[in-house]
């Protein structure tokens, strides 16, 4: 008998056959099939962006953040991907019994310390306990809506041969650190996570140019998944170049020790950024003044997909000169990361 396994929520190749095979199949629609970070909807002539999303991540509380920061982050980073001003969010709890107070407590303060760095309100929600053993600790819930502004037109579709790939910092930092702090092995350095809203940093890159075509935030599957969703979305490839990719060192060295590669580890403070060449500098300029931007660099471009009988549509250039191929993360390479 078939069952549902861990991969199945890994963000890679098992996500998206069950959401194909279940979800698209069952609910497919104009607002549901553009499969971007939020569904972006009209009502009255205004445009609205709204998302959902769930945190189950294991530990709840790991270096630089918690299951709290980044239920906000995650929800305010999925509405600024749409090019969206984050308003409002509702935030709902599911709470294991004998969760202890003072944990409960230190969550409820994250969440409203990261909403008051990102500029929303918590608007609704809804408090649920259950039985011992029923969830780990504490699971939840946020959803949010903002408004966009009619000169951007942003979305995972949108990606032209010819066009630059920007990331605002290094990969991989969110998905070690929730595996290094899990004690089960031991490192010399504590590795942070990079989570943190980025609704700033999306609002300075529009004040400078409209011509964002892409933003995505490159969470579960890490760089190398999230690219080659938009390479299929746009019907493109996409070429990036190994040396320029920035990479912590304590980052790169846990990797490398535990046998992963960083391109597929999950980020929660980081966006990808697809725009035209002649608009590199001024977004450049824009993002490094932020504190989510200050390393923010090209790392590739956008090439035709002249293989269309092949679904491998994202290659790396190595640095010793060669190139290989990027798929989709295929199975679970970390579990839990958000």
């Amino acid at each position: 008998m078939e069952r549902v396994t861990l991969a199945h929520g890994s963000g890679g190749k098992m996500t998206h056959d069950l959401i194909a095979r279940l979800i698209h199949k069952n609910f497919d629609n104009p607002v549901l099939s553009r499969f971007d970070d939020s569904a972006v909807v009209s009502v009255d002539g205004n445009r609205l962006a709204f998302t959902t999303d769930s945190y189950v991540v294991n530990p709840i509380f790991f270096p630089s953040g918690d299951i709290g920061r980044l239920s906000v982050c995650g929800t305010v980073n999925d509405l600024a991907m749409s090019g969206a001003e984050p308003l409002y969010l509702t935030l709902s709890l599911i709470i294991e019994e004998g969760l202890e107070m003072a944990d409960l407590e230190r969550i409820i303060l994250s969440i409203k310390q990261a909403a008051d760095e990102a500029g929303v309100l918590v608007a609704g929600g809804d408090t649920k306990v259950v039985n011992k053993g029923s969830c780990d600790r504490i699971f939840i819930n946020t959803s949010g809506i903002g408004t966009i502004k009619p000169e951007l037109e942003i979305s995972g579709s949108n990606a032209v041969v010819g066009d630059a790939i920007i990331v605002n910092g290094s990969i991989g930092d969110h998905g070690m650190s929730i595996m290094t702090s899990r004690g089960e092995f031991e490192f010399q350095s504590e590795i942070l996570s990079d989570c943190a809203p980025l609704n700033g940093l999306v609002s300075a890159m529009a004040a400078a140019s409209t011509d964002i075509r892409v933003l995505r935030d490159p969470t579960r599957g890490g760089l190398a998944t999230t690219l080659n969703e938009i390479a299929s979305s746009s019907n493109v490839g996409i070429e990036i170049e190994e040396s320029k990719i920035p990479l912590r060192p304590d980052v790169g060295a846990a990797c490398e020790l535990l046998g992963l590669d960083p391109l597929y580890v999950a980020n929660e403070g980081k966006l990808i950024a697809i725009v035209p060449q002649n608009s590199v500098e001024k977004i450049l300029d824009a993002m490094r003044p932020h504190r989510y931007g200050k390393e923010a660099c090209v790392i590739g471009r956008v090439v035709e997909h002249t293989r269309p009988e092949l679904p491998m549509r994202v290659r790396v250039k190595t640095a010793i000169g060669g190139s290989r191929i990027l798929d989709m993360l295929t199975g679970e390479q970390l579990p839990r990361i958000c």
